[in-house]
């Protein structure tokens, strides 16, 4: 068997990347976002107006940042700020997509970046919130980008640090949350998922190549849905390969 032409990790960033639109906003984290935004910018989006957690408003992605507070994330950008400002600019709805991850998510896109276990006795200390409540409570629509598997996709986040559609329907607005906010799209190694409009429950869209629906049920610890027509989401071109590896991560330092 041939090996692949591309890794898990490239087509994640492609995936990702394909979701962001031109003349839009976009709250980025370190990781995958990042490159998938710099893509974006290049292949589709040269308007995308990346927003950084330490101020960074429309930087152009010419170099890859190491993290939301590198100083890359302000190369040629609309204007540099501050974690408050960017906050309030999340708050009072100027920000349309939030990229987001976590260690757990749940059928209602809750997702848990807190802790593994009890709280006051975790089996596992996780790096906990930054901005990820902030964006998932305020951004219009969020993206989790996850690797696939059932201690992931699991029936109960052990912690909600981040709200997705809570325990169901007009749960977020209970409480207190904006209307017309929430989880959008799951982007994962094994397919692309979105919500149920009426029961904002998880259900899976379209499948990553090479995989099978019956894979993506056997790695997901919950009952997603599975509609009667399921697309199927294409390979990275060559060309979001080329730009990957030779412009935006030469260093493979995400790749």
């Amino acid at each position: 068997m041939s090996e692949p032409r591309y890794n898990p990790s490239e087509l994640l960033i492609c995936l990702a990347s394909r979701l962001m639109e031109d003349d839009s906003t976009a709250f980025i984290g370190t990781g995958i976002p990042m490159l998938a935004a710099s893509l974006a910018q290049r292949m589709h989006a040269p308007n995308l107006v990346p927003i950084f957690e330490f101020g960074g408003t429309g930087a152009i992605l010419e170099k890859l940042p190491l993290a939301v507070g590198d100083m890359r994330t302000y190369n040629k950008a609309l204007h540099a700020s501050g974690i408050c400002d960017i906050m309030e600019a999340s708050q009072r709805g100027f920000v349309e997509w939030g990229f987001l991850g976590g260690a757990q998510i749940d059928c209602y896109g809750n997702l848990n970046s807190t802790v593994i276990g009890p709280q006051a006795h975790p089996k596992v200390r996780l790096p906990g919130s930054g901005g990820a409540n902030d964006v998932g409570s305020a951004c219009w629509r969020t993206i989790a980008i996850m690797r696939h598997g059932k201690r992931r996709f699991v029936p109960r986040c052990d912690f909600i640090t981040t709200p997705g559609f809570l325990t169901g329907p007009g749960a977020r607005e209970d409480a207190g949350l904006p209307r017309g906010t929430g989880p959008y799209r799951v982007i994962s190694n094994l397919a692309l998922m979105g919500f149920d409009d009426e029961t904002k429950r998880m259900m899976l869209l379209a499948l990553n190549p090479g995989v099978t629906v019956e894979q993506v049920l056997e790695e997901t610890g919950f009952d997603l849905i599975v509609p009667a027509e399921i697309g199927r989401n294409e390979a990275p071109t060559d060309e979001e390969l080329r730009l990957l590896r030779d412009e935006i991560d030469p260093d493979k330092l995400y790749i």
